[in-house]
C-alpha cells in the first residue's frame, strides 16, 4: 500500500483531504501518527510559502509524498487581515481568543461592509516530481456579530454564507465540503495529482 502523508494534526483537516483519497489504494497518514515530529514554524509571508514549508520539511523527514495546506481568513475591511496570521491572531490556535479579537475589530462595522473570504492553499511535494502541484479555494461570505452552530473550528462559528443562511459551523462536513475554501481547493486537487505523481 503506498502512503500520503497530510502535514496536519488537525483532524477536522483530515477528514477533509480523505474524500479525495476514499477508493483508491492508499494509506493516509496525518502528523498524529507521528506525534515526535517537530512544530513547524510558519514564517512565509504568503499561505502558498507556508504550505510549502510544511510540505517540504515532512516530506524530507519521510520520503514520502505529502500534502499540505495553508489557510487563513481575509477580511476587506480590515484590509485582508488576519490573512496568514489566522491561526494566532490573538493566541497561538486559540479559536475563542481569535474570534473575539476579529469581532472587537469589527466593532461598528455595518454588515454590509462585512465582507471576508477563506483562502486555502494546497501544495502536493513528492521526493519523485521536480516541482509542487499547487492549487488554491476560496469561498466568499460576511463576518457575523456573534457566534453561531457548534461544529467546524476555528472562524467558522462567525463566517456567514448568505446564499445558504447559516455559518460553516452550522453546516455538516459534507455540506461544508461542497462549499468551503479547502474544499474547493481538494476539488481542483482531485482532478490533478494522478496525472502529476510520479510514483
Amino acid at each position: 500500500m503506498k502512503e500520503i502523508i497530510i502535514a496536519t494534526k488537525n483532524p477536522g483537516k483530515a477528514r477533509e483531504f480523505k474524500s479525495v483519497f476514499n477508493d483508491q489504494d492508499f494509506v493516509l497518514k496525518t502528523l498524529l501518527d507521528f506525534p515526535d515530529f517537530p512544530e513547524i514554524r510558519e514564517t512565509g509571508k504568503t499561505f502558498q510559502e507556508n504550505a510549502t514549508l510544511k510540505a517540504h520539511a515532512v516530506m524530507e523527514r519521510f520520503n514520502l509524498p505529502t500534502i499540505a495546506d495553508d489557510s487563513g481568513l481575509q477580511v476587506d475591511a480590515l484590509y485582508g487581515r488576519p490573512g496568514v496570521y489566522s491561526a494566532r491572531y490573538a493566541g497561538d490556535h486559540n479559536d475563542a481568543a481569535n474570534n473575539a479579537k476579529l469581532l472587537m475589530e469589527l466593532g461598528g462595522v455595518p454588515k454590509e461592509k462585512r465582507t471576508a473570504r477563506f483562502v486555502s492553499t494546497l501544495v502536493f511535494a513528492n521526493p519523485n516530481n521536480d516541482e509542487d502541484l499547487v492549487v488554491e479555494g476560496e469561498v466568499k461570505g460576511l463576518i457575523g456579530a456573534f457566534p453561531e452552530g457548534d461544529d467546524g473550528f476555528g472562524y467558522d462559528p462567525l463566517f456567514y454564507i448568505p446564499e445558504l443562511d447559516k455559518t460553516m459551523a452550522q453546516m455538516t462536513v459534507e455540506e461544508k465540503n461542497q462549499i468551503s475554501h479547502r474544499g474547493n481547493a481538494i476539488k481542483k486537487l482531485e482532478k490533478q495529482w494522478q496525472s502529476w505523481i510520479n510514483w
